[in-house]
Order: C-alpha cells, then structure tokens, then sequence
C-alpha cells in the first residue's frame, strides 16, 4: 500500500518509513512541506486535520501522526505543545536558541527542577485518510524525567524521556529497541492490524 507522510519533522519520517515498510507500506515523502494549523484540542484532532490537508494538496492516500509528551506533575503539559513548548505562557517563555528542541527541554528541567514526581508518558496518534474517510490508532510509552540529558540518538524530547524498564534515555536505544516500545511504533503497528483486519474494529475519524 502506497502512503504519503504528512510531516515536516525529518526524525518522524524516518521513523514511519523505518516501522511501515517492513509491513509491506510504501512510504512517500510530499513533494514540498505544508504548513498546517495545528488547531485541535487532542493529538487526534491534530493528527486528522494534517492528514486532510496533505490529502487535499496531493490527492494519496496519507498518514499522519501528532504526538508529545505528557508530564504528570506539569497538567499534561507540554501534551499537544510539545513542539512549541518553549513558546508558552505556561512556565515562562524561553528563547529558541539554539533550537526550538533545546528550549523544549531547557524548560521543561527547568519546571521540574526540585518536583519528585516526574512520571511522564510519550502519545501518539496516527491518522490514515482516503479522502472518504480516515482510520486512526494510537500508542503510548510510559516512563519518567530525567534531570540532565543521555544519548545523542533520537529527536525531540528523548534525551531526557527514560522508558519504563530501561536505565537510559530513549535517545540511548538503538533504532530497533526504540520502535519496539515507542509510542509511534505501537500506534503504527495498530493501524497495520486495522487495515489487515487483525482483530481491531476499524474507526471513523471524527
């Protein structure tokens, strides 16, 4: 089956590519990133909004996903702002140096600094649209804050995000260990089994 990837974030899109195509997808890239108003309240929401958008402009069936993470000391934020964050009113506003994913994280250690509590999940929510209508699955992976950064792999948050059942930073897993428990990989791997008819009720995107 023949997918485009709605996404700009160069790590997601190799992460879909990585997971899907060893289950028989073909992941294309868009010709050109658009630039999508995340307006929803809900990954899901966010999610099926790019997915139509991508769909509109190119006319193939299109994969979305839109993810975050969610800090149970912090009222599930950054949750759908964890991209932007830094940008916030919450917490305090921190500059985009040297990169919008460094604020991210200096903001965060910054508001946990101190707090006990620093359980902490990553969602995501992948959405498949076809123009008539759209399947969705989603995924989590629990685990905790780090005080400081480990590992140099990944993206994003996963410097400081340790899985449950590991010592180090999801950025210190191998590609192969991170899809395995990731929340996009799970998320993936579900929506799979919904277009294989594996067990799971097929559902209609809102």
């Amino acid at each position: 089956m023949r997918v485009l990837a709605a996404t700009t974030n160069e790590g997601k899109l190799k992460e879909i590519k990585r997971i899907m195509e060893p289950l028989g997808f073909e992941v294309v890239e868009p010709k050109r990133k658009l630039k999508v108003e995340e307006s929803g309240t809900s990954f899901l929401e966010n999610a099926y909004l790019k997915a139509c958008a991508y769909y509109k402009e190119f006319g193939l069936t299109t994969i979305a996903d839109d993810s975050g993470l969610v800090v149970d000391s912090l009222q599930g934020y950054p949750g759908i702002f964890s991209s932007r964050f830094y940008a916030l009113d919450f917490g305090g506003k921190e500059l985009p140096e040297p990169s919008a994913t460094e604020a991210n994280i200096r903001k965060l250690l910054r508001l946990l600094k101190g707090i006990e509590d620093r359980g902490a999940k990553f969602v995501a929510c992948v959405v498949l649209y076809t123009g008539d209508k759209g399947l969705f699955a989603e995924g989590e992976c629990k685990g905790e804050i780090l005080e400081e950064k480990r590992g140099e792999g990944g993206f994003g948050y996963d410097p400081i995000f340790k899985p449950e059942g590991f010592e180090g930073s999801m950025a210190q897993l191998s590609p192969e260990e991170k899809d395995r428990i990731s929340h996009r990989g799970k998320a993936l791997r579900k929506l799979s089994e919904l277009l294989g008819g594996l067990g799971y009720t097929p559902q209609i995107c809102p």
